[in-house]
C-alpha cells in the first residue's frame, strides 16, 4: 500500500512536471528559433549591416548550442518543479493575488528581481572564469566564439544549475507574484537571445548616453565571447565599470559597428 500511495503521488504530479518541462522548452526554443531565422535565414538578410562580426556561425556550432539549450531547459524545469513543490507546501513567498501586495509592489519586485539577478549573474559569471572552475562550469558556453541566438542558454549542466538557483533562492526571500516570475523569465531569455544574436540593435550613441549606457548591448556580450574575458554583466554595465572589467575597446567597437548601420557595410573586429 505505501508503494501504491507513492505511485498515486507520482501520477498526480506528472501533469505538472510535463507542463513545466514543456514551458521551459518553449521559452527557450521560440525566442531562439524565431530570432535565428529572422537574422540568419531571412531572404536578403535585411539586417546584415547590423552584424557585429564577419564570422560565419558553423552549422555544427548551432547544433551544439541547440543540444545544450535543451539540456538547460531540462535543468531549469527540474528547478521549476522544485519551486512548485516548495510552493505547494507553503514554504515560499510566492503569492497569487495581486491585491495581496498591490500593483506598485508587483512592478517594484520585478525591477528588484532583475537588478538582483544582474548582480548574481555578474559575480557567479566572474567566478566561473577562474581557472579552477572554468572547465567544469563555463568552458562549454565559450566554445561559441561567434555565438548565435541559440547560445543564449547553451550551458553545461553545472552552469545551468548555478543559473537556475537564483530564482530558487529569490522565492524564499522576496514575495513574488506568479506573473512577476513569468515576466522575469521572459525578460531573461529575451535579453540573453539579443546578447548572443551577433547583431547590434541599439542605435549609435547608446553607450555614451547617461541612461541608455547603463544597459548592456549585443556588442558588449559579443566582445566577452570573442575575447574570452571581461564584460561579465548581463543586463547592466555598472558592475563591469565599478570593478574595472569592462573591455577597454567596447565603446570604440560599438561606435564602429553602429556607424555602419546606415550604409549596408559590416564591421570587422
Amino acid at each position: 500500500r505505501p508503494s501504491m500511495s507513492n505511485f498515486d503521488v507520482l501520477i498526480g504530479v506528472l501533469p505538472v512536471w510535463s507542463e513545466i518541462l514543456g514551458g521551459q522548452i518553449l521559452l527557450i526554443v521560440i525566442p531562439a528559433s524565431v530570432t535565428f531565422f529572422f537574422l540568419y535565414r531571412w531572404p536578403g538578410k535585411l539586417l546584415s549591416a547590423n552584424k557585429i562580426r564577419l564570422d560565419v556561425v558553423p552549422p555544427e556550432t548551432v547544433w551544439r548550442e541547440k543540444l545544450y539549450s535543451l539540456s538547460t531547459a531540462l535543468v531549469f524545469a527540474l528547478n521549476g518543479f522544485a519551486i512548485y513543490l516548495f510552493m505547494s507546501n507553503g514554504w515560499t513567498l510566492i503569492y497569487g493575488q495581486i491585491s495581496d501586495y498591490g500593483w506598485f509592489y508587483g512592478a517594484l519586485s520585478l525591477s528588484a528581481a532583475i537588478i538582483l539577478h544582474d548582480a548574481y549573474f555578474y559575480w557567479t559569471h566572474r567566478l566561473m572564469h577562474l581557472p579552477r572552475f572554468y572547465r567544469a562550469f563555463h568552458h562549454l558556453h565559450h566554445e561559441s566564439h561567434s555565438p548565435s541566438p541559440w547560445a543564449a542558454y547553451a550551458f553545461a549542466p553545472l552552469e545551468a544549475v548555478i543559473q537556475g538557483l537564483f530564482l530558487t533562492i529569490l522565492v524564499f526571500v522576496m514575495p513574488l507574484h506568479v506573473w512577476v516570475i513569468y515576466i522575469f523569465m521572459i525578460h531573461m531569455i529575451v535579453r540573453n537571445v539579443i546578447g548572443h544574436s551577433g547583431f547590434e540593435f541599439f542605435p549609435s550613441g547608446t553607450v555614451s548616453h547617461r541612461l541608455l549606457g547603463l544597459l548592456t548591448t549585443s556588442t558588449h556580450h559579443d566582445l566577452h565571447h570573442s575575447c574570452g574575458a571581461g564584460n561579465y554583466g548581463l543586463y547592466f554595465t555598472w558592475w563591469d565599470r565599478l570593478c574595472g572589467t569592462e573591455n577597454p575597446a567596447y565603446r570604440e567597437i560599438f561606435d564602429r559597428v553602429t556607424s555602419d548601420h546606415g550604409n549596408g557595410e559590416r564591421s570587422i573586429m
